[in-house]
């Protein structure tokens, strides 16, 4: 989420200013509230959201309905992210479906915006919810888009509607028509309608767009708009909704640098909620919109329950528990690794799903410097070796190393430390099954579960720095007699018994120190 990445900064600096405060006084609030007001500007949010976003945080802030369990920083934080929850539509808005199919959504938008690549991606999307979807190619004008459309449909396994060669030539609203009685026909149950966009709102285009809706009466209308647009996105929703209207909206690019504040602003003026967020270029970076998890990003407080629906989704439960046992019972082997690794990369990232947790914004420079082809080089590893090698890489001897680097393309040494990593990995994974804690490479020994460090017997000796202390402490340690005075009398080298006379060497302590001596 890159696009909200300098807001996000902004605001958690803010934030963390309030660290530390008994007390919120009305200064500390106005000073928070003026940074918070610099961060939505500076991020392209619209002028009159900043003003009532700064004015209910500044209210709630001071007055008395605030939460007495939390400390100030909290309390603030808290109203915040419930406010931005507030701008980006308060509640999760879901798709609407006819009740007799086929259900219509039609896209419209700019030129630009990602209208034909997310049509593929609500219709894969649709797939795995168990729907067949059809994709329609109603934009007949810019160069290529009919082709584009075949391209991301076979892409996604979806059917493409594409009677008319496009480029110029065809009329749009009678393809929208004929595609939803061929949908009804051949029993797809959701219908896509990609229709043509212009650079600029002009009356062309609205016209274009409100008889195709007028034609086929659509279930949905969903607005896209790229998140980099920048203070224009308010003004080109609203000509949008003036000109067609339309029930969502839809948010394109929010991988991208750009600020991207203006995106925020869509919903507070329009009315109209955010249903879909595309955050990448491939067919699976796309998802529900929940303002709340969005806010909860932003601020850098992490996306639990999207990261739980993603693992989910990219690791079958039967898988999970048979991978569980084979951890436990120390039989995972670099197949199971290799299979897990590939999944990870198949659901859009390791890092993008690392990014989800609280606290990962104070990770970014790690993030960003990791380099995801490390994954890859790393399966080359692993399928440059025999089935036998991956089962056991106990097997794997210098021949064998040699042989897997140079087919891999890597070196010998990139093969040690492969298996190396995964040996430590294999024996903390399998302390972890079995409810102990890992000691950590580098970090030294960990206190093991019944508390405390574990007790390192001492060498018994005598330390002293003089060789006939020393020499008779070490004779009276082999007679199974204690170096410690009993007494505060005792004799300069220890050796008292206590009792009369304590503190006073015996005459057997005295001839064995002569000997010692060479007396």
């Amino acid at each position: 989420m890159a696009t909200f990445g300098s807001l996000s900064d902004r605001l958690t600096a803010a934030l963390a200013n309030l660290r530390g405060k008994g007390v919120l006084t009305a200064s500390d609030v106005d000073g928070t509230v003026r940074e918070i007001r610099r961060a939505l500007l500076d991020a392209d949010v619209n002028l009159d959201v900043v003003k009532q976003f700064t004015a209910n945080v500044r209210e709630r802030a001071l007055g008395a309905d605030l939460n007495k369990a939390l400390n100030p920083a909290q309390q603030v934080v808290q109203i915040v992210n419930d406010e931005l929850v507030g701008i980006l539509g308060g509640q999760q808005r879901r798709l609407e479906f006819a009740k007799t199919p086929p259900t219509v959504i039609m896209l419209a938008g700019l030129q630009g915006a990602g209208k034909t690549t997310l049509a593929g991606k609500l219709a894969k999307w649709l797939e795995n919810d168990g729907h067949t979807p059809l994709l329609v190619a109603a934009d007949l004008q810019r160069p290529n888009a009919v082709q584009q459309l075949q391209v991301v449909g076979e892409q996604a396994g979806a059917t493409v509607f594409a009677p008319e060669p496009g480029n110029g030539v065809g009329d749009p609203v009678r393809v929208a028509k004929d595609a939803v009685k061929f949908a009804r026909d051949k029993q797809h149950d959701v219908v896509i309608i990609d229709t043509a966009g212009r650079l600029g709102v002009d009356a062309e285009l609205m016209k274009q767009a409100a008889n195709i809706r007028k034609a086929t009466n659509p279930d949905e209308v969903l607005f896209v708009i790229d998140a980099m647009i920048g203070q224009d996105a308010v003004a080109t929703a609203k000509a949008f909704q003036d000109g067609v209207d339309f029930t969502g909206v839809v948010l394109t690019k929010l991988d991208g640098d750009a600020r991207g504040g203006a995106a925020l602003s869509v919903a507070s003026m329009t009315g109209r909620p955010i249903v879909f967020a595309s955050t990448g270029e491939k067919l699976e970076d796309f998802e529900p919109f929940h303002p709340d998890r969005m806010a909860s990003r932003i601020l850098d407080l992490g996306d639990i329950l999207t990261l739980i629906e993603q693992a989910q989704s990219a690791f079958d439960e039967d898988e999970a528990l048979e991978l569980a046992e084979k951890i436990a019972t120390s039989t995972f082997t670099l197949e199971d690794f290799l299979k897990q690794m590939q999944q990870l990369r198949n659901r859009g990232g390791l890092m993008k799903m690392i990014g989800m947790l609280p606290g990962a914004r104070q990770m970014r420079e790690q993030l960003d410097n990791f380099d995801e082809r490390e994954i890859v080089r790393t399966e080359a590893i692993i399928q440059s070796m025999t089935p036998g090698e991956r089962q056991n890489p106990k097997l794997l001897n210098g021949s064998r190393r040699l042989r897997i680097a140079r087919g891999s393309g890597m070196t010998v040494t990139d093969v040690n430390q492969l298996v190396q990593r995964f040996d430590q990995a294999s024996k903390m994974m399998k302390t972890v099954a079995r409810g102990g804690v890992p000691q950590i490479p580098g970090m030294g020994p960990v206190g093991y579960a019944g508390g405390g460090r574990k007790q390192v017997q001492k060498k018994k000796g005598s330390k002293s720095g003089n060789p006939a202390k020393r020499a008779a402490e070490n004779a009276a340690l082999a007679e199974g007699r204690s170096l410690k005075p009993e007494s505060a009398g005792g004799a300069g080298f220890g050796l008292g018994s206590g009792g009369a006379g304590a503190g006073q060497p015996s005459p057997e302590d005295l001839e064995k120190l002569q000997k010692l001596l060479g007396r």
